[in-house]
């Protein structure tokens, strides 16, 4: 048995959301104020039964509105109610458990629902003591004397009215009511068909719906805020000794306190120690599953500290060490206390002793046990490497898996909300279930979307392709404001540069920057879309002579994973990827004959009737393929707009600029960044003093402009110019001294004006690397 889907309506940032679950493990990622927290918090309040712990902040934003005009009267206005619709699916060997959900004698299938609702008690009543409440505060109203403002007592509207200091009004006002849901009567998005009215569970004939609801699943939450500390001088720091003597008093044997318990301690530590050893010794175990100890590191051993006076009725005496290594020749046994192990493997210990407790209380119930425990774990990450969260997450379900005669009638299951891509690594994409926040910036909301099932709509080679991308860069997209999709590694190194000098504000929103290539980049498209991730794509315009243009399609080949998608030939032999590679500062392409240039051959844009060879220009944005319709097209061309199955996407490449060189002045275009950058820096570019950048034509001072563009093409294109030598000698220069390629510039102020609210004060956003972002939170 297992939650299949639930439904949240009006609960802070979700006002109407789908949250389909795993049967084993589901995890929740999204953007920092996506929701994530929001989720777990509705469960939390919903499962608990209590009513006193809401209040008229849980309301989403979107309500409030509704809120006040219920409270002004208005004829149509309805006030809303804050619900939760859960569904189970349930095998057939637990299906006697829900006979209380069960919307009828005739019901067939495996899933039941329940809606579990925040809602007026009685309205109407409500409705005059609000509005006796506001005729009260109206006639003590004052007019403002002297320029001060009007004084208008509280409360002026409902919600006002509701957020009382102690929120007694809106707890005496709502409640609690539990539905049974009938699965027949929702569509395929399990929204209620038009007319349906669920069931109200009645506790005056059977068990309420609190009871009904706890009988199914118990739900605890291991959150984010665990306070391990170094030292015992913090209020909120816990030390590891005080969660495992926790542990030990709910769920492990301890020793009777008698007198034959005294004397043991008087004559001999060794019998404690031996007790500890082995009541403890399942749960040391359970902690070798995940790595630790490991190699180098120590091992955890539980021994008494020897203090008789507390032994037997606090945890104080009972402490973590960490043994050192084997006993010396004296028998003794080199320790330390817990204090004096890392954070990092303090929180696993803890996580799993924590794990292992929540377990451990769900199993000891023996009458009335739920058959399903929902685990929530924020962040599990905090303080792990990287190779320790994988582990984590791989090891999670074992730790609190069933064996025996009960495995068939109970299960586990687990919700993680994390910001660690490494994570997703381990699990891949089906668990995934996205948190994306509303496109409109006036909307406080957010919608989820379930990654399982773009894997099941998107193409077999399209899919793979993506996973296994997102794999090997550990991809942060799903944790972005914004993705920025580049060509390739000269582009990634030069990007956070770029950025400063030509859209500072960016500097605070929070970047996905994905070296895809351009014959590669079409094919995240699915996956953009998807999201609904606001998106730049960098790419070159890549002219081609006319004829055969390489189709890089996954659909008809296997790929590999680009690196720079226009990579230079194989270097010769002891050659490094390095800087100052080159023999010479001007050195060029030796010259010689040349095989005639056929088809598909790289070739100036301003050839006649050249074309694109970039799959993402052909494909995607903005779908053309000559290069003279390229450089007409306008900015809409290359804007995708947003719609319900499509994200907001520019695509910026190279397009004509004035180039001046020897008071001559022409509209050119590059073919790659590099072809860009040196024609828009030319003279800058060919000074003596920029050498190493590699852009040097030798006697360039008496050629004019169509020849040293000529050069500054075979150059580029040869096999003798490192791109990324390139990039690292830039980033040696003064970024005051350059400028930011003109494509590239216009599409970061795009992206910068799309995703940074305008400032009202006009600043340009000179904010610094530590500037913060602060939002409300809802």
């Amino acid at each position: 048995m297992h939650i299949e889907s639930i439904r949240i309506r009006n609960f802070r940032r979700l006002q109407d959301v789908r949250i389909d679950l795993a049967s084993d493990i589901s995890i929740f990622v999204g953007a920092n104020n996506s929701g994530k927290t929001s989720a777990t918090h509705a469960l939390q309040l919903f499962t608990a039964a209590s009513r006193e712990r809401f209040s008229i902040h849980d309301f989403s934003s979107e309500c409030w509105d509704a809120i006040d005009r219920f409270g002004e009267g208005v004829a149509e206005a309805v006030l809303p109610a804050i619900s939760m619709d859960i569904w189970f699916n349930v095998e057939p060997a637990n299906l006697h458990r829900v006979v209380d959900l069960l919307p009828s004698l005739s019901f067939t299938g495996n899933t039941v629902g329940m809606r579990v609702e925040f809602a007026a008690s009685n309205p109407t009543v409500l409705l005059s003591d609000f509005q006796a409440a506001h005729a009260l505060a109206a006639a003590n109203a004052r007019a403002g004397e002297h320029g001060a403002p009007d004084y208008h007592p509280s409360p002026r509207t409902l919600c006002d009215y509701l957020r009382d200091e102690n929120g007694i009004r809106l707890r005496r006002a709502f409640e609690l009511r539990y539905y049974v849901l009938d699965r027949p009567r929702f569509d395929d998005d399990l929204r209620e068909l038009p007319g349906y009215v669920p069931r109200q569970i009645s506790g005056d004939r059977g068990r309420s719906g609190r009871d009904i609801l706890a009988g199914l699943v118990r739900v605890d939450f291991l959150h984010a805020q665990r306070h391990l500390s170094d030292s015992s001088g913090g209020t909120r720091a816990e030390e590891l000794s005080r969660v495992l003597g926790r542990f030990y008093q709910r769920n492990l044997e301890q020793r009777s306190a008698d007198f034959e318990a005294q004397r043991a301690l008087a004559d001999s530590e060794s019998m404690l120690n031996d007790h500890l050893d082995r009541v403890f010794g399942p749960t040391l175990n359970r902690l070798a599953e995940l790595g630790y100890p490991g190699l180098g590191n120590p091992r955890l051993l539980i021994k008494t500290a020897l203090n008789p006076a507390t032994i037997m009725n606090s945890q104080d005496g009972t402490r973590v060490h960490y043994a050192l290594g084997d006993a010396n020749q004296h028998g003794i046994l080199p320790t330390l206390p817990d204090r004096y192990n890392g954070l990092g493997f303090k929180n696993l210990i803890y996580m799993v002793v924590e794990l292992l407790d929540l377990h451990a209380r769900w199993l000891e119930v023996e009458e009335s046990r739920p058959p399903l425990h929902l685990v929530f774990i924020e962040e599990p990450e905090a303080h792990l490497h990287v190779q320790l969260q994988q582990v984590f997450v791989r090891k999670v379900l074992d730790i609190l898996s069933i064996e025996g005669a009960d495995a068939p009638y109970y299960a586990s299951q687990l919700v993680i909300s994390t910001h660690s891509s490494h994570i997703l690594y381990e699990r891949g994409f089906r668990p995934i279930r996205y948190f994306r926040r509303s496109a409109d910036p006036n909307s406080h909301t957010s919608e989820v979307l379930n990654l399982s099932a773009f894997y099941h709509d998107t193409s077999s080679p399209s899919r793979n392709f993506l996973e296994r991308y997102l794999k090997l860069t550990h991809c942060d997209l799903f944790f972005a404001d914004a993705a920025v999709l580049v060509e390739g590694n000269v582009e990634r190194l030069l990007l956070p540069q770029m950025i400063a000098s030509a859209a500072p504000r960016l500097r605070s929103a929070y970047l996905s920057v994905l070296e895809i290539g351009g014959a590669f980049g079409h094919r995240f498209k699915s996956l953009v879309d998807f999201l609904g991730i606001t998106t730049l794509i960098i790419t070159d315009i890549d002219s081609v002579l006319p004829g055969a243009v390489p189709n890089y399609d996954v659909d008809e080949k296997v790929i590999e994973i680009p690196g720079d998608a226009h990579a230079p030939e194989p270097l010769p032999p002891n050659e490094g990827d390095f800087p100052g590679v080159a023999a010479a500062d001007e050195e060029e392409e030796p010259e010689g004959e040349e095989d005639e240039p056929g088809p598909g051959t790289a070739c100036l844009v301003s050839v006649d009737g050249a074309v694109t060879s970039n799959q993402t220009l052909i494909k995607w944005l903005p779908g053309k393929v000559a290069i003279v319709e390229l450089l007409a097209a306008d900015e809409s061309d290359c804007i995708q707009v947003r719609s319900a199955n499509t994200a907001l996407v520019r695509v910026a490449y190279q397009t004509a600029v004035d180039v001046e060189w020897n008071e001559e002045t022409a509209m050119l275009a590059g073919r790659t960044l590099e072809e860009a950058f040196a024609l828009e820096n030319l003279v800058w570019s060919q000074d003596k003093y920029r050498k190493n950048l590699k852009l040097r034509i030798r006697g360039a001072a008496k050629l004019d402009l169509a020849a040293i563009t000529q050069r500054l093409h075979k150059k580029i294109a040869g096999a003798s110019f490192h791109k990324t030598d390139f990039a690292l000698a830039l980033l040696e220069q003064n970024p005051s001294h350059w400028s930011v390629p003109d494509y590239i510039a216009k599409g970061l102020r795009w992206l910068e004006s799309e995703i940074i609210p305008p400032d009202p004060d006009g600043d340009n956003g000179n904010l610094g690397g530590e500037a913060l972002v602060f939002e409300e939170l809802l």
